[in-house]
């Protein structure tokens, strides 16, 4: 069964993502992220969850279980507020953790 890519954020940031075939789960409540969270990634339905930079660090203690599994990959994605270089920081702990040198930002 092929598994599908779920999109979690405030509805302003992630709606266009609806319109490419993506599930989207509007979240404009940070109370209940984590909740949500838990559920999609339990749900083994999504190989991916993409997340709002600003809902990524809000739910640090929730996405370290699942950082030993292949799937759900969780990757941080810039909302309608900004950039606070969540992805930025974690793509350059990659590249360095597999190259041994940060190539991308040095």
């Amino acid at each position: 069964m092929a598994k599908g890519i779920a999109v979690i954020g405030d509805s302003e940031s992630i709606k266009g993502f609806g319109a490419i075939g993506l599930d989207i789960f509007p979240c404009d409540d940070v109370e209940n992220v984590a909740q949500l969270f838990r559920k999609i990634a339990d749900g083994d339905n999504y190989a991916i969850i993409y997340l709002t930079e600003e809902l990524f660090a809000q739910i640090e203690k929730e996405r370290k279980r699942y950082e030993d599994r292949i799937t759900p990959a969780v990757i941080p994605i810039i909302g309608v507020k900004g950039n606070n270089g969540i992805g930025s920081k974690r793509l350059s702990a990659f590249v360095e953790q597999a190259v041994g040198s940060d190539i991308l930002f040095s």
